[in-house]
């Protein structure tokens, strides 16, 4: 049905002939009324026809030889002795489809996978995509994704299952058709989406050590029971070499050897425990680790200055007592020698 239908569209479309031919293939156009020995005039897109090698004239007939994409447009052929319109076609050059490359992912284990695909190379010509998804020998019904027109979705239908599934996707235009199928458990499909890194912090008085605190990505459906484990790493922005830790059970990691001063670069993976494969790599998150701030000299001059102040200020209030002393101990031995005498 498909394929009545796409060569229907190659043959009539708002009442204008359309013809699909391939790349590199000769095309002859005929100028429908006209005798042989009837002046015809050709236009392309409304312009006329310009001869060369691949493109020729031979009596009512206009051929074109090895056409590609340029050859795509509409075609008119004129009497030339009085312009009527004898004739009109739309040429749409392009391929038939080779064999489609699909790719099945679940981010969402152990609720439902996904599968996308795409053709190596263009068609130029309009190309359908039909799917069709099984689970051992029982086919499975799927939901064409909305947002992505090459895309659908597939719900696990048996967890821990030892039969396979297996995708079928058939690309099929006018001018022929491809197919492709694919068959996976479903433990070696399984690949989160990155974590999202939420902070980095600094730790006081540790120039060496920061605090890294990401979170699940918010389409892994069940970490409490389905949980993750980490991979993380970072480097100083003037390094080219990683370093790397891998962290089980938490959300957070303390980096305890990173370069003093210096703003480092840290992303962190994800993986299912026990299947499937390492994320992509979060997005990459700029932090520095605790640093001294510098002392103003112009402050420091003032503060060791006033302390100077205070210190004399110190000595002297700590020495009166011992002149006040001295001075009654000087009086009490005059009034003594005064008493003698």
């Amino acid at each position: 049905r498909t394929n009545v239908l796409y060569k229907l569209y190659c043959q009539m479309r708002w009442r204008i002939s359309i013809q699909c031919r391939s790349m590199g293939s000769n095309v002859t156009l005929e100028c429908d009324g006209g005798s042989i020995d009837s002046k015809v005039r050709w236009q392309f897109n409304g312009r006329n026809v310009a001869h060369s090698e691949r493109v020729i004239v031979q009596g009512t007939n206009l051929i074109l030889r090895n056409v590609d994409s340029s050859h795509t447009g509409t075609y008119s052929c004129y009497e030339d002795s009085t312009g009527d319109l004898k004739n009109e076609v739309t040429i749409q050059v392009g391929n038939a489809p080779m064999e489609p490359n699909v790719m099945c992912r679940s981010s969402a284990y152990p609720i439902s996978f996904y599968c996308t695909w795409h053709l190596p190379n263009p068609t130029f010509i309009p190309t359908e995509f039909n799917v069709s998804v099984r689970h051992g020998e029982k086919e499975i019904e799927f939901i064409r994704d909305d947002k992505h027109k090459n895309r659908c979705n597939v719900k696990f239908v048996e967890l821990f299952s030892a039969s396979k599934y297996t995708v079928t996707v058939v690309a099929r235009n006018s001018l022929g058709s491809n197919s492709t199928s694919i068959s996976f458990k479903e433990e070696t499909i399984v690949k989160p989406d990155p974590p999202e890194i939420i902070n980095v912090n600094p730790v006081p008085e540790s120039p060496q050590r920061m605090v890294v605190v990401w979170q699940n990505p918010p389409s892994w459906p069940e970490p409490d029971a389905i949980p993750l484990k980490y991979f993380l790493r970072y480097k100083p922005i003037i390094l080219d070499d990683w370093q790397h830790v891998e962290v089980t059970d938490v959300t957070f990691h303390t980096i305890t050897d990173a370069y003093a001063g210096k703003e480092h670069i840290i992303q962190v993976a994800a993986k299912d425990n026990e299947a499937g494969t390492w994320s992509e790599w979060s997005k990459a998150v700029r932090a520095t680790p605790w640093t001294q701030m510098p002392v103003d000299p112009e402050t420091e001059t003032k503060e060791t200055t006033s302390t100077s102040e205070n210190e004399k200020i110190e000595r002297s209030t700590n020495n009166s007592p011992r002149l006040i002393s001295s001075m009654m101990a000087l009086l009490l031995g005059v009034i003594v020698n005064i008493l003698i005498w």
